[in-house]
């Protein structure tokens, strides 16, 4: 695939996902750079190796950056007295601090909850949820429960539903309010086959 085809491709992903009304069930369909454009693993700015995200029974998907090896996690919000996604806030967003600590839990700051790494969730019935994320919010994911009855995250990646597990984000230079993005990669699996699906693009 020439570099003309790519830079099509995304032009027109960025484009159906503009046009996409907001808080829309149907999801977008993204076509990037393949899987075997991908790098096995990454390291952050200073060289150091990402250390494995523990499991959580209620984890969603977690979030790295280039900057360094803290992750941020999602884990859906159960409430107790219905065993639903809680309505008013169906996800728990922290920060897992390896750089600074041990992989010690931290709550986001009101600044990066509202900017950054938070969301906008809407209902959608049955315990469901239209997510976006706030720092880019052009790509929808549905929160729902699967045919194993947890909660996961679903996007459409490659023209196939996935259950979203993780989303890399490279950066070179910029500032807090304007990082430099160089490519965003989420990577999850076929629900159907287990097989490991990613996408790799620029917003």
């Amino acid at each position: 695939m020439n570099k003309i085809l790519l830079r099509f491709l995304l032009i027109f992903c960025l484009f159906t996902a503009t046009a996409y009304k907001a808080h829309a069930s149907i999801p977008v369909t993204c076509d990037t750079l393949s899987t075997d454009t991908v790098p096995p693993a990454y390291k952050t700015q200073d060289g150091k190796v990402y250390p494995p995200v523990p499991d959580n029974p209620n984890r969603l998907f977690y979030l790295q950056r280039s900057k360094n090896i803290n992750a941020v996690c999602y884990d859906v919000n159960i409430n107790p007295e219905t065993g639903l996604a809680d309505e008013k806030s169906p996800i728990n967003i922290y920060w897992l601090r390896f750089a600074e600590a041990n992989g010690e839990k931290e709550e986001l700051t009101y600044i990066q909850r509202k900017f950054a790494y938070g969301i906008n969730s809407k209902s959608l019935g049955n315990g469901s949820f239209d997510i976006r994320l706030v720092s880019y919010d052009k790509i929808p994911f549905k929160l729902m429960q699967g045919t194993d009855g947890k909660y996961h995250i679903f996007a459409i990646v490659s023209k196939k539903r996935i259950l979203l597990k993780s989303i890399f984000i490279k950066t070179d230079g910029g500032s807090m309010w304007s990082p430099n993005v160089i490519f965003v990669e989420m990577k999850g699996t076929d629900p159907e086959t287990g097989k490991e699906v990613t996408e790799r693009f620029k917003p």
